[in-house]
């Protein structure tokens, strides 16, 4: 899915707020989506995806419907080691 270049306005976004939630709950029932933490001040929002490598993080992020206008960066994690191991 290709960005699209023009900032979304209120009506844009407001006409997919129904497909963005269902597909969240789409995401989360199948395991593929964690946390979401908002920083409205930055203007970002930051989702934990859970997938194989960048490529399947990306893809699962851009079925939602309002990636579409997001400059989405991934920024590959992995869990703390366990302590006394």
């Amino acid at each position: 899915m290709e960005r699209e270049s023009e900032v979304p306005t209120w009506v844009s976004m407001n006409s997919v707020i129904a497909e963005e939630v269902a597909q969240v709950q789409v995401l989360r029932a199948e395991g593929r989506r964690g946390s979401l933490h908002l920083s409205p001040l930055r203007g970002r929002v930051f989702m934990e995806v859970f997938a194989e490598d960048q490529d399947a993080a990306r893809t699962t992020v851009q079925t939602l419907p309002m990636a579409k206008w997001w400059d989405i960066d991934i920024y590959p994690t992995v869990a703390p080691p366990l302590s006394g191991v």
